[in-house]
């Protein structure tokens, strides 16, 4: 069992992702040929054949305007993949796509980043180091390899 959730993009900005993403461009929908895309609707990489759709994904700006938080610069937007049709979410607990290194990047309660660590896999002992800091309000987990954002972590 985990002490941290981690929490993939909610089904209302999914709705919204479905149609238009962050940047304004319509989402375009592809059948993954190959599979294994790592999906954040439901934290697990897709099988062949699957409807998905890589769209422009604001992760921050998404959190900040439920918090109130002004990020500035540091609000970005990158890539991720997501189910083209309404998925049923998370299956499982623990922490997904560790099968690799990646970083966990903190962040305070104004949208600023405060750091980041790079782990062999995310596990609690990364969270508990980044949350033992009390000016930290969320994390970010992302891939090394391209600095995507993979999902959140906010305080138990």
């Amino acid at each position: 069992m985990t002490t941290y959730i981690a929490r993939p993009i909610a089904p209302s900005v999914l709705k919204e992702l479905r149609t238009t993403d962050d940047a304004g461009r319509p989402t375009v929908p592809v059948a993954d040929d190959e599979g294994g895309a790592p999906l954040r609707c439901c934290l697990r990489r897709s099988e062949p054949g699957e409807r998905i759709a890589l769209v422009s994904y604001a992760p921050l700006r998404r959190w900040a305007a439920e918090t109130g938080a002004e990020p500035g610069a540091y609000d970005e937007q990158g890539p991720v993949f997501i189910h083209a049709d309404e998925c049923p979410g998370p299956d499982g607990e623990g922490y997904p796509f560790a099968n690799a290194h990646r970083t966990v990047r903190r962040y305070s309660a104004e949208g600023h980043i405060l750091g980041g660590e790079l782990v062999e896999a995310p596990d609690d002992a990364a969270f508990h180091n980044a949350f033992d800091d009390p000016s930290v309000a969320l994390v970010h987990v992302r891939a090394v390899e391209y600095g995507c954002f993979l999902y959140e972590v906010r305080r138990p």
